[in-house]
């Protein structure tokens, strides 16, 4: 069955729920430039902190922690934290 069969299944059934949102989760973290550079960025030219989707590379575990949190409380849908992940909002940070 298909990921698609999989949703419609399911969908005939209930109402399925989506995640929250991953921007507030991320500040609850309160995370420092060098915590969103990692050693990836560590010597990247310009600020990276505010970027939240360079933290599926930079801090992959937190990522994975704030989705976990949503599984537990009942979401059956994740999202990629990937919302700013477009050439042109990342040009802001020139990647």
């Amino acid at each position: 069955m298909s990921t698609e069969q999989i949703l419609q299944s399911l969908l005939e059934k209930r109402i399925l729920v989506l995640d929250g949102a991953m921007g507030t989760m991320i500040q609850k973290h309160k995370l420092s430039e060098e915590d969103y550079r990692g050693e990836r960025f560590k010597d990247w030219h310009i600020l990276v902190q505010g970027n939240n989707d360079l933290l599926s590379l930079t801090q992959p575990q937190i990522i994975q922690d704030i989705h976990k949190s949503y599984l537990e409380v009942g979401a059956d849908i994740v999202e990629t934290n990937t919302f700013n992940a477009t050439k042109t909002s990342m040009s802001d940070y020139k990647m």
